[in-house]
């Protein structure tokens, strides 16, 4: 008995996008096929469902093979196994190394360990994201945190040089890491309302402000860690709001900048005092980790929800955190302008982020 069999021979490995992010999302071989059939790619390439299932089957294989090589990017480019063009080796790290919004906002700011491995069964039942993709993606997380955690330089640098991501992906696990390390608290309710994307704003603000890195660019963790010394430092600040005189010369300079130029001007010169003890206050505990932690819960608690309960804007946000901020040049026996102007700089940036009026 004689069997036909067509063979087709090369040296490319034939890598299908839409395959590939099927594996990627932990589709099965069926699901996949399923998926693929209600999209016509039969009719398209006038393939069996036999012949189509094999062809999925194969390339997951191939995906698979090519996962370890994946955990460290560097390595698809000198192996010899898959003969992968730069373009199509470039698109599959950045998709394996692409991540689920909805996810990383379940476990931004927590401890990158078994403990929380353990609870993405729950992530994965909010989310509607499957279980073999939250496990990718937690595992990607961790991997890129043991690796800079610890080099000197730019931690966006440094993880572009170590896992090839385009800069707005490095950009985005430099927040993650950064959110890791310092242990920020974003699950509370208060928060649920900003997106990834407003913490890792701020989280870029924070990595190019407030880190030793920001004054130093040879140190290790320089952008993972708070510059201590700018901490402590931070303490000084507290006399804009435990002198008297001082407090009131404040008051009296921001309000008459202010006056006519905004409909929620009387708010503003009424909560004046309330609310630049509130940042304050916030400046002078961050030496403390527990009240790093809750640096976001704070500005939320301290400035946000008091403006938004008297409907300031974000112009009128913007406008206040101005004047509030030059103000404090003029004040006579006020000494500490280098330090106010490094940390109302993020302060202002955080805050117009997260202020959704």
């Amino acid at each position: 008995m004689s069997v036909e069999l067509d063979v087709f021979v090369g040296n490319t490995t034939i890598m299908d996008e839409e395959v590939y992010q099927f594996w990627l999302d932990g589709y099965t071989v069926n699901e996949a096929v399923r998926v693929r059939m209600e999209g016509g790619v039969l009719e398209e390439c006038e393939a069996s469902a036999e012949v189509l299932h094999s062809d999925t089957m194969d390339q997951f294989r191939t995906f698979q093979m090519c996962e370890r090589l994946l955990h460290s990017p560097a390595k698809l480019a000198n192996q010899l196994l898959f003969q992968i063009p730069p373009h199509r080796q470039a698109m599959l790290i950045e998709r394996y190394y692409a991540f689920d919004s909805a996810f990383v906002r379940e476990v931004l700011g927590k401890k990158l360990s078994k403990g929380t491995k353990k609870d993405l069964d729950d992530v994965s039942a909010k989310t509607g994201i499957t279980l073999k993709s939250c496990r990718r993606q937690f595992d990607n997380f961790k991997r890129v945190f043991k690796v800079v955690e610890e080099l000197k330089g730019s931690l966006v640098e440094n993880i572009q040089q170590h896992f090839l991501l385009s800069d707005k992906l490095a950009r985005d696990y430099a927040a993650i890491v950064f959110f890791a390390n310092n242990r920020f608290e974003t699950g509370k309710r208060k928060l649920q309302y900003l997106s990834f994307q407003d913490f890792a704003f701020c989280a870029g603000q924070l990595i190019n402000n407030w880190t030793v890195g920001a004054v130093d660019n040879m140190v290790e963790d320089m952008d993972v860690d708070l510059d201590k010394e700018f901490l402590q430092d931070l303490k000084d600040l507290k006399i804009l709001i435990t002198d008297k005189d001082m407090l009131d010369q404040h008051k009296s300079l921001v309000c008459t900048a202010l006056r006519g130029k905004t409909k929620v001007f009387n708010e503003m010169e009424a909560n004046f005092k309330n609310l630049s003890r509130g940042l304050v206050n916030i400046a002078a505990k961050l030496l403390n980790a527990k009240d790093v932690r809750d640096f976001f819960i704070d500005l939320v608690e301290k400035f946000i929800e008091p403006c938004r309960s008297d409907r300031w804007t974000a112009g009128d946000i913007r406008l206040f955190l101005t004047h509030y901020t030059n103000s404090a040049h003029i004040l006579d026996t006020f000494k500490h302008q280098i330090v106010w102007d490094r940390y109302m700089g993020v302060i202002k940036s955080c805050i117009l982020k997260m202020y959704h009026d």
